[in-house]
């Protein structure tokens, strides 16, 4: 290969000028593109108030979030009452149990006797003789009716078992102390005071640290604990939100007989204590305690998936049925109808044109909440986008194949079943088995919106803003199953193109 000299490139140059010449858009393609990229970005940033949008946002909220997602909490409320006492109270459904005595949280108690005020009902006394049958409850003449006499009120002495000192460990360095009147709150080497009286909440510590927050005067106290949790002091009252990480009554809830009993414990009366329940075994009571645990619904909440699945399937199994057929008339060098073509081609578009979503709201409102409307919704959206995939697929064959079989005077329909189907039919099964495992993340979405299945009980969990933990499980089983089903999909649509290669 000889190698030009410089003289004879030049001289090639100005024999050609317009080969060597580069248009202004040649040179200087890469810059504007990078420009406009450049500036759709700061036009972006300023449309949607990207930085505003940032520097208001509550990470620690956030963070909060996602901590109640692997954590419960416990929330006992600390009472004030008139007489400089308090109470301790826990909600009904405690994850403790019905007897809370938790470690972390102390109470000073005496028993003291009072004298309460017991109004007395007032008494009303009529003779029986100035009724009127007419009007029942009224008085006849002068002498009807006694005159009303207020009782006067009645006193009675009760002996009650009350809380006079109160002190939560929300961590290894922090603390709550509460007494009638007053709160302390150490939080590592920052201490705060808070003084309460039933009316107003008024912080002795100023500034407050930045752990504690008061929207106005006289309002409530939030102090923020991180993971550890939250506290709410009030005017009457204060809220403690301990957190514990993990899952709280996972396996058995509080009303179970098997409820905070150790793994051996549990194995030792299903294998060989006596019966519980009479009526069943304690292995039978066992499941069913586990199944229709109140606080976790495992039954129900299994029950949900499988609807996804299910709808999933058959909506996927159904479209493939329909389109399939059609994308034959769609297909121009299989059906020679324009005109057939053309409407087909149409059906499909409306059919992906309206959004899985937008389906789904119209048959709930049709067919009402449930797993059918989820179904018609799956059906109609993929048979349009299948339709369309499979009808560009057949348009793309090879026509040798079919010319072949032409040729030794085949009918039409054995020229498609053996010239055009071993052609398409892997692509076909391929593209079908990707869509069922994408319709399984898509059934949660539409569920949400009523149509059935675990979204709608996603939607609900979510919708509480207290059962993240909740949420936490049931999208954990969404992963899980849409790993299981990607995973065989993938096989099966690995076999089914490497056969097809071989």
């Amino acid at each position: 290969m000889t190698k030009l000299h410089v003289s004879e490139m030049e001289e090639i140059a100005a024999r050609h000028p317009e080969i060597f010449r580069t248009s202004l858009w040649a040179r200087f393609r890469m810059p504007l593109i990078v420009l406009a990229a450049v500036l759709y970005g700061v036009y972006c940033w300023w449309f949607f108030a990207i930085g505003a949008v940032l520097g208001n946002a509550n990470w620690s909220l956030a963070g909060t979030y996602l901590a109640d997602w692997v954590s419960y909490e416990v929330r006992p409320e600390i009472r004030m009452d008139d007489h400089g006492t308090m109470k301790i109270v826990y909600p009904r459904f405690s994850p403790l149990g019905e007897n809370p005595n938790p470690d972390w949280l102390t109470a000073e108690r005496q028993t003291v006797t009072r004298t309460i005020e017991v109004p007395a009902a007032a008494r009303t006394t009529a003779p029986k003789s100035t009724t009127s049958f007419m009007a029942p409850g009224a008085a006849l003449g002068s002498a009807a009716a006694e005159a009303v006499t207020a009782a006067p009120p009645a006193t009675e002495t009760r002996t009650e078992d009350v809380v006079t000192r109160a002190e939560v460990t929300m961590g290894r360095s922090t603390r709550i102390e509460v007494l009638p009147g007053e709160v302390t709150v150490q939080h590592g080497d920052e201490r705060l005071r808070v003084a309460i009286d039933g009316s107003t909440v008024t912080p002795e510590t100023q500034p407050l640290p930045q752990w504690a927050t008061q929207k106005r005067p006289g309002e409530k106290v939030v102090l923020s604990f991180g993971i550890a949790g939250w506290a709410e002091i009030e005017p009457d009252e204060v809220s403690i939100r301990k957190r514990f990480l993990g899952w709280a009554n996972f396996v058995f809830d509080t009303r179970s007989p098997f409820f905070d009993k150790s793994v051996s414990e549990v194995f030792s009366l299903i294998a060989w204590g006596d019966r519980i329940d009479p009526a069943r075994s304690n292995l039978s009571l066992a499941w069913n305690n586990i199944l229709y645990n109140s606080e976790w619904q495992h039954l129900d909440v299994w029950t949900k998936l499988l609807q996804t699945i299910v709808m999933a399937f058959v909506g996927t199994v159904l479209a493939t049925l329909l389109a399939f057929p059609l994308a034959f008339v769609a297909a121009r060098n299989i059906t020679r109808s324009w005109i057939s073509n053309q409407l087909t081609k149409r059906f499909f578009d409306f059919l992906r044109s309206v959004d899985m979503l937008i389906w789904a709201l119209f048959f709930t409102r049709a067919f009402g909440p449930g797993p059918l409307a989820g179904m018609s919704a799956i059906f109609f959206t993929d048979t349009g986008t299948l339709g369309k995939l499979y009808s560009e697929a057949l348009e793309n064959i090879d026509d040798k194949q079919r010319e072949g079989i032409k040729s030794v005077g085949a009918p039409s329909v054995a020229v498609q079943r053996f010239g055009v189907v071993p052609q398409v039919l892997p692509v076909f099964v391929s593209q079908a088995l990707y869509f069922w495992e994408s319709n399984t993340r898509s059934a949660t979405i539409i569920g949400a919106v009523g149509a059935g299945g675990i979204g709608l009980k996603l939607w609900e969990a979510m919708r509480t803003n207290s059962d993240w933990e909740n949420v936490a499980y049931m999208v954990v089983l969404i992963l899980i199953v849409v790993f299981v089903f990607d995973g065989i999909s993938n096989a099966l649509r690995s076999r089914l193109i490497g056969r097809n290669h071989h």
